[in-house]
């Protein structure tokens, strides 16, 4: 071809496709294009490799002086409840074999030594300082309080977890307040969901407003000296508890239990509750429905047979009540055998 033709037909071809057509054809049939190079690896980035998991090593195990036995899930256990067996051996820790100098007992790893409650309470009131006044605690919750904050921890149906605390001291090292929302089971209580936040944690509970929190880290905080916490490197299997509802309700016959259980199961439900909703009016209806019927029923459709579960639990111990069944994600709840005082007091 000539060489005028040859530089009008590259004239004419746009600038993008003759770069694709260069690119398209490799010079080499073996090392076709877009191939990623593999780069050597240096032997400093090697040598720096070694060096860091070594000095991990030689930390090992932690040691770590927070003042309170480690479990998994501090809001949603009851260490007063002894479990009947366990699913695995107790020999295996969720924090890694070796990894901590506390012994791991199939529910929790307890503290060796006993704390003195003193020095916990004055450390905890050295950190948090003088207390916030109206325009500092306004200025917080303006700041943290809304829905696109980005210092935020979910808390779901496992609560106060103990991964939770080193996810709080994180938001802590740029942030003077965490926002902590809350869903599901933990919501049936959040008296005691504040509770467990503020006792492990060490900060204060500045808002609250259902189920969103704010959790402040006090005046004197500094993360260079925040404690050490061990991570759980997977959740344990839960242990075997007894029976939470017995074939036939103590105090009642057979043909008794049996009535009030086709009578729940009968009646209208009190309230539907959703899967991960906000739960925190739930134990006043019940208090209010028992008082007027001997059995309720709690529509848990879409809920989960384990929620159904801890929702009992917590029901038991807050209203006080009676779970009598579980059936079909259906809670049935007796009042129990209460003189008309006792009821009154509910």
């Amino acid at each position: 071809m000539p060489n005028h033709l040859f530089s009008f037909t590259t004239r004419r071809i746009p600038f993008s496709l003759r770069r694709f057509l260069s690119q398209s054809i490799p010079h080499d049939p073996y090392d076709p294009p877009f191939s990623p190079t593999s780069k050597p690896q240096s032997k400093n980035n090697k040598k720096q490799k070694q060096n860091h998991n070594s000095n991990c090593d030689s930390n090992l195990p932690l040691k770590s002086n927070l003042p309170f036995n480690f479990v998994y899930s501090y809001s949603e256990t009851n260490p007063s409840i002894k479990p009947i067996s366990f699913r695995e051996s107790p020999k295996f820790s969720p924090f890694g074999p070796n990894r901590l100098d506390r012994k791991w007992t199939g529910t929790s790893a307890p503290v060796h030594n006993e704390p003195d409650q003193k020095t916990i309470e004055a450390d905890r009131n050295r950190i948090l300082g003088a207390p916030l006044n109206d325009e500092e605690v306004a200025d917080l919750v303006e700041r943290y309080r809304h829905n696109d904050c980005n210092r935020q921890i979910n808390l779901g149906k496992d609560g106060v977890t103990h991964n939770t605390l080193d996810s709080i001291h994180n938001h802590w090292k740029k942030a003077e307040a965490v926002r902590i929302k809350c869903l599901g089971v933990p919501t049936l209580d959040m008296d005691n969901v504040c509770f467990h936040l503020e006792e492990k944690s060490g900060g204060k509970i500045i808002y609250r407003k259902l189920n969103i929190l704010l959790l402040y880290r006090g005046r004197h905080y500094d993360p260079k000296k925040r404690p050490i916490i061990p991570l759980m490197l997977w959740k344990p299997y839960a242990p075997i508890y007894p029976k939470l509802v017995k074939n036939v309700i103590d105090g009642l016959t057979y043909e008794e239990t049996k009535e009030l259980r086709n009578k729940g199961l009968e009646s209208q439900p009190l309230m539907k509750l959703s899967r991960n909703g906000v739960y925190v009016n739930v134990v006043e209806r019940v208090r209010e429905g028992l008082k007027i019927e001997e059995v309720v029923r709690l529509d848990c459709s879409h809920v989960g047979t384990s929620d159904c579960k801890r929702i009992g639990v917590k029901l038991r111990d807050l209203v006080p009540c009676v779970p009598i069944l579980f059936k079909d994600e259906q809670i049935i709840i007796w009042r129990g055998n209460l003189n008309q005082e006792q009821h009154k007091d509910l």
